[in-house]
């Protein structure tokens, strides 16, 4: 089978027990990798009801079949779970070198139940694996844990851990790799850290077969004309400056958030010169070294040496953040402050925290505080006032070492807000989980996908998306069924792949699906590959489903529904009927108006007999076998 290493490894840490078990050719077709490939282990593999922290749950890395071949894009690898945080389906994606490094490692996917009495950790050498004690690792951050692994193994090595975050059960904690890459929402560490498993420490250098290197070649280099001609600005862009190459301007368009999501950039965060100072083109300056992750041709990563700073961290050597991390440090809490900026990046990744729900919690706190609900005494006699450098530094650094409220705040905010008894009113999650730095009252299609997808609270979902914002003459709901349709297919597509969403902006049209027939050789037409999107949609939709999940269960907070629009600023008056979006949705993919796939859908995509046997049995009549 091309594209894969045909195997995934099964570990129980509660018997100490590891075994491989083959892929399948049909599981390969039809679901192809990452969070799909997942959700179908998980839905036969794990008992229902089951709660994330559970011996039973089951906790997973999963690779794509371009993930360690010479496809560009390809070095993204997926983690999944049952998330703390919404009780359903979870699913994070993450870039660097690890997830190539575990197929040449020779599996193409782990699987871990049980929980091990003592910290330990899974290493996997060509091919065979072990489970090891990891005692000595445990309380280490990222990069500690790294070089700890390094000393035992050799520089070889590459490591998927959690850091003090996780082994605490943070619900914002990472999986991280390569010191600051992190597959970082829904609590992915802390499911990990439950089990007592600091790392997975993968080395190898078995291959992976492709089905036509000439058609993969073919594919990099149409890709390399396309970042030349069509898609130059866009590669030049982000492989200058990375992701946060116009956070400036979507402080002032109405992307990004602004003062928790209750102000306006243009208003609250007047000028771009405020957001320019701490967006990728105001630091460039300091940067020292591009980063790219593994076969990509862009590099949109970066390391800088910041010089500016008067607080005493070293950042000498700090990757640059992330345009999510500006944002939700930046002008989410009306900060100004690239230094501070930098320090929260370097302590969410030293303690494996997720920057979006990290910089999210400070803003729920920041806005609570200055609203009166939060008192000094109840953050520790830090003074949040909006802005305040400091204070964010000093909250964030609680929240990762999970020490005073930060223990409280390492929860997350609905769940602070909950043992507070108050802030409830400033709360913006999808389901629990903190929104992205995208406003789905400007990029309407979000508004949809943050509260309806199987892994709630997500920019990098498909659909219609935030590139599609709300026209001078209010939004046409009547095709957006079939836009939101063909946008999850595709990105179903791309992340089950292993693909990275980047590198899908400087690929020309079709580009991907050929580099997948080309590794593969399953030959998908563009027909094909739409009904193995929603294929893949669906299984993960059918975990939740399995879970006694249904339409009613899945909320997005009132500041981004229910309650009045913005009087000033780019999205002032913008009134997005989310359940108007989602009745549409579900009537173009095939879906009840409970958010239940049809039998007829399930039936025509292929694949789901099992779920179809537990959805929808066989009648029972009296005196009927079995009845």
């Amino acid at each position: 089978m091309f594209g894969y290493m045909g195997k995934m490894l099964f570990a129980n840490l509660s018997e100490r027990t590891l075994e491989d078990r083959p892929l399948s050719e049909s599981d390969a077709r039809n679901f192809l990798g990452g969070p799909s490939l997942g959700a179908k282990v998980l839905y036969e593999n794990m008992p229902k009801d089951c709660d994330a922290f559970a011996e039973e749950s089951m906790f997973g890395i999963v690779t794509g079949p371009l993930t360690g071949t010479r496809a560009f894009f390809s070095g993204r690898y997926t983690v999944v779970s049952k998330s703390p945080v919404t009780g359903g389906w979870n699913d994070a994606n993450s870039g660097g070198f690890f997830g190539p490094a575990l197929k040449h490692a020779g599996f193409d996917a782990v699987f871990v139940n049980g929980i091990s009495e003592t910290p330990v950790y899974i290493f996997i050498d060509e091919g065979k694996a072990q489970i090891l004690d990891a005692t000595e690792a445990w309380g280490l951050k990222t990069e500690e844990t790294e070089e700890y692994f390094k000393k035992i193994h050799g520089d070889k090595i590459n490591v998927a851990l959690v850091g003090p975050a996780g082994e605490s059960l943070s619900n914002v904690a990472a999986v991280m790799n390569d010191g600051h890459r992190a597959a970082g929402r829904g609590g992915t560490g802390a499911v990990m850290g439950s089990k007592k498993l600091k790392a997975i420490v993968v080395s190898g250098s078995l291959s992976v077969e492709v089905a036509d290197s000439a058609k993969l070649t073919e594919c990099n280099r149409a890709i390399s004309e396309f970042m030349k001609g069509p898609g130059k600005m866009m590669a030049d862009g982000f492989g200058t400056f990375g992701t946060g190459m116009l956070y400036n301007n979507s402080t002032q368009n109405g992307d990004s958030g602004i003062k928790n999501w209750s102000g306006a950039g243009v208003v609250d965060y007047a000028g771009q010169e405020a957001s320019m100072a701490i967006s990728s083109i105001g630091i460039d300056k300091f940067k020292t070294a591009k980063y790219s992750c593994a076969n990509c041709p862009l590099g949109c990563g970066a390391f800088h040496n910041y010089t500016e700073g008067t607080r005493g961290w070293d950042l000498s050597h700090a990757p640059r953040p992330e345009y999510e991390t500006m944002a939700s440090f930046g002008s989410m809490l009306l900060n100004t402050d690239a230094e501070c900026i930098f320090i929260c990046n370097e302590i969410c990744n030293a303690y494996g925290l997720d920057t979006i729900s990290a910089g999210s919690i400070v803003a729920w706190a920041m806005e609570a505080y200055n609203e009166g609900a939060l008192t000094l005494d109840d953050l520790d006699g830090i003074d949040l006032k909006w802005g305040n450098a400091d204070a964010i530094i000093a909250l964030t650094e609680k929240i990762g070492k999970g020490e005073g409220v930060g223990a409280i705040l390492a929860k997350g905010t609905q769940a602070a807000a909950k043992h507070f008894g108050k802030g409830e009113e400033f709360l913006v999650v999808a389901s629990g989980i903190e929104e992205p730095q995208h406003d789905s009252r400007l990029g309407y299609g979000l508004s949809r996908t943050y509260k309806y997808d199987p892994t709630p609270g997500r920019h990098v979902k498909g659909g219609i998306g935030m590139g599609v914002q709300v026209p001078a003459g209010g939004i046409d709901y009547s095709s957006t069924g079939h836009q939101d349709k063909l946008g999850v297919a595709d990105t179903e597509l791309t992340n089950s792949s292993g693909y990275c969403l980047f590198g899908g902006m400087c690929t020309p049209p079709g580009g991907l699906l050929d580099l997948i027939n080309a590794v593969t050789g399953f030959n998908y037409s563009k027909a094909d590959s739409i009904d193995l999107g929603m294929r893949m949609y669906n299984m993960r939709a059918l975990f939740n489903v399995r879970e006694g999940l249904r339409r009613k269960d899945f909320t997005l907070s009132p500041r981004f529904t229910a309650a009045p629009p913005p009087t000033e600023g780019p999205i002032a008056g913008n009134v997005i009927d989310v359940e108007k979006l989602a009745d549409n949705f579900f009537n173009a993919i095939g879906w009840d108006g409970d958010g239940v796939p049809l039998r007829q859908t399930l039936e025509h995509l292929g694949g789901f007999d099992e779920a179809i046997a537990e959805l929808y049995p066989a009648p029972q009549f009296p005196g009927a076998p079995g009845a």
